[in-house]
C-alpha cells in the first residue's frame, strides 16, 4: 500500500470519531443504526482495524453523509459537481444542491406560474428569492417577496409558493424534514 493510500485510512478512525461525537451519539447508538457492533466500531475509531468498505457504506447510511465525506478521499482534479435539474409536476424545475437524506436539503428552484395549491408537511423550511418576484400564501396569510428577501416557516402550515405575476421565480430553498428549524449563530466581531 502507498503511503498516500495509508494516510487517508489512518485519517479514517478519527474523523468517525469526530462526526459521532458532534452529533452526541455513543458508539451504541451508531452500532443500532449501521448493524456494526460496538467493538468493531471502536476498533475503527482508535485505529485498531482498518475501514473496510462493507463498514463504511453503513456508517455513511447512518450518518447521512457520503461516503466521500467519511473517507475524504484525494480530490481527482475536477471540481465541478453535476447537478441533476428535475421537472416539476407542478410545474418549474428544481435542481438539488445537496444530496444528503434525513437532513437539510437545499434546492434552487425556477418556478413557472401555475394555480395555487396549498400543501402541508412535516418539517421547516427558508426560501430566498434569487430573481423575480414571490408569492408565498401561509394559511390565510399572503406575502410577496421581491429579490434578496428570505422567509422561514413551519410547512406543517398550508403552503405554497409561484410566481408573483405570469413570469418565472427563481429561489434557493432551504428544506429541514424533521421539523427543526434551522441553527442561526452570529458571531460577534471582537472590538477593534
Amino acid at each position: 500500500m502507498d503511503a498516500e493510500t495509508a494516510a487517508v485510512l489512518e485519517a479514517i478512525g478519527p474523523r468517525l470519531r469526530r462526526l459521532r461525537s458532534s452529533r452526541g451519539m455513543t458508539l451504541a447508538e451508531v452500532a443500532a443504526l449501521s448493524g456494526l457492533s460496538v467493538s468493531a466500531l471502536s476498533r475503527i475509531e482508535t485505529g485498531h482495524r482498518q475501514p473496510t468498505l462493507d463498514a463504511l457504506i453503513p456508517l455513511a447510511r447512518a450518518f447521512a453523509v457520503s461516503l466521500d465525506r467519511l473517507i475524504a478521499a484525494p480530490e481527482t482534479g475536477d471540481p465541478r459537481v453535476n447537478l441533476e435539474p428535475q421537472r416539476l409536476s407542478a410545474g418549474g424545475v428544481a435542481v438539488p444542491l445537496t444530496q444528503y437524506p434525513g437532513r437539510v436539503q437545499a434546492f434552487k428552484h425556477v418556478l413557472g406560474p401555475r394555480e395555487p395549491t396549498l400543501v402541508s408537511h412535516q418539517g421547516h423550511a427558508w426560501i430566498h428569492v434569487l430573481a423575480g418576484h414571490l408569492r408565498l400564501i401561509l394559511g390565510s396569510q399572503e406575502h410577496l417577496l421581491e429579490p434578496g428577501e428570505n422567509v422561514e416557516f413551519d410547512s406543517s402550515t398550508p403552503h405554497w409558493f409561484g410566481p408573483a405575476d405570469q413570469l418565472a421565480v427563481e429561489i434557493l430553498h432551504l428544506f429541514v424534514p424533521d421539523g427543526e428549524r434551522p441553527i442561526t449563530r452570529t458571531l460577534s466581531t471582537p472590538p477593534a
